[in-house]
């Protein structure tokens, strides 16, 4: 029988807001640990596990996002110009000053946070259309910036090579290496987000998006939690890039473009807008609908079109792909895969009787 709660009673707060309120739900993770810390990297081919690595760093990024877009409500079209911020803070300091990761990763969310105050200034005055043009404006002003200020980009093509961070005399040189330092980096995202959305400040972010005049009247500073929204967002963003720049060993702004912005509000569109488990689930089906495009047209796309050809045709159908994705869950399903994965849930909660 799946009725979970059942013999399970609460007497005090805490425990009723207890991060996992249901011995079912340690257990899962536990499974889940066994899994991926014992059994994946084992079991797993070097290329499937970098798959999974790009899955973790999107997941840190995606978190960031539905923190200010989906429990906020404060549109943001700059998350890859944010990312960017945290990548060249940490390759400067990394390449200049011989920082270790421990230092330039915090310190380029830090860095980030502070741009995405200064980018989210306008939300104090303007929402909705207005607010996300804003934020537009903000990603191509960084990019501008980055481009044409070679003490911030290091000069020829705006790149800094980043040699792989170590820890304690060891070099996550390997994808196997990578693998335990994303994912830590994952699982700590994932884990505070929960608390955070879970706390005093989570909880007057969901009264800004849901009705802000009313938040105001019972007491709630939203023009803090607005700039708070954004610094919080933004230091994830910034640590997203720090990530990907250790990952791939170089600091480039053609990584953090506008159409990467676009990729991470996909993520948290597709994965359910106000959820934790909706950006791991939209950061995973983002991640790997490229590979599966790719992997499509390489069997079927030889047949219609020449290997010249094939390139341009997989990147417009990834974009077509993306653009009918978030228009098919706006208008059949606006909470995303997180929906149908509750819906699933709920059933077998009562299974095997149909009420």
């Amino acid at each position: 029988m799946f009725h979970r709660e059942s013999g399970v009673f609460k007497t005090t707060y805490s425990a009723d807001m207890a991060l996992y309120p249901l011995p079912i739900a340690k257990w899962t993770v536990v499974v889940l640990a066994a899994i991926f810390v014992v059994i994946i990297p084992l079991a797993v081919h070097e290329y499937y596990l970098s798959i999974l690595n790009l899955i973790f760093i999107a997941i840190v990024g995606a978190l960031g996002l539905n923190i200010l877009v989906g429990y906020t409500g404060q549109i943001s079209i700059g998350h890859g110009a944010f990312m960017s911020v945290g990548a060249y803070t940490a390759a400067n300091l990394a390449v200049r000053l011989g920082l270790p990761f421990w230092i330039t990763l915090p310190a380029g969310g830090l860095m980030a946070a502070l741009i995405g105050v200064i980018v989210g200034m306008p939300s104090l005055r303007i929402k909705g259309l207005y607010l996300a043009i804003a934020t537009l404006a903000g990603q191509l002003i960084i990019e501008w910036t980055i481009n044409h200020v070679p003490a911030i980009s290091g000069g020829a093509q705006a790149s800094i090579e980043v040699g792989r961070p170590s820890l304690f005399g060891v070099s996550f040189n390997t994808q196997g290496h990578l693998y335990f330092f994303l994912l830590f980096f994952a699982v700590l995202a994932i884990v505070a987000t929960l608390n955070l959305v879970r706390s005093r400040v989570g909880r007057a972010f969901v009264a800004v998006r849901d009705q802000d005049i009313a938040a105001e009247i019972i007491g709630i500073n939203i023009y803090r939690y607005k700039l708070l929204a954004f610094a919080i967002s933004s230091f994830y963003a910034g640590v997203c890039g720090v990530l990907y720049t250790y990952y791939f060993g170089i600091a480039n702004y053609e990584q953090f473009q506008l159409i990467v912005s676009i990729d991470y509000l996909a993520m948290i569109i597709i994965g359910g807008l106000g959820s934790v488990l909706g950006s791991i689930f939209g950061a995973i089906f983002v991640t790997l609908l490229p590979i599966a495009i790719r992997i499509f047209m390489e069997d079927v796309g030889s047949l219609f079109f020449t290997q010249a050809e094939m390139a341009n045709v997989i990147s417009g159908l990834r974009l077509g792909v993306f653009g009918g994705l978030i228009i098919f869950f706006l208008i059949v399903e606006p909470e995303g895969l997180n929906r149908l994965w509750r819906n699933i849930r709920s059933y077998f909660r009562v299974w095997p009787f149909s009420y």
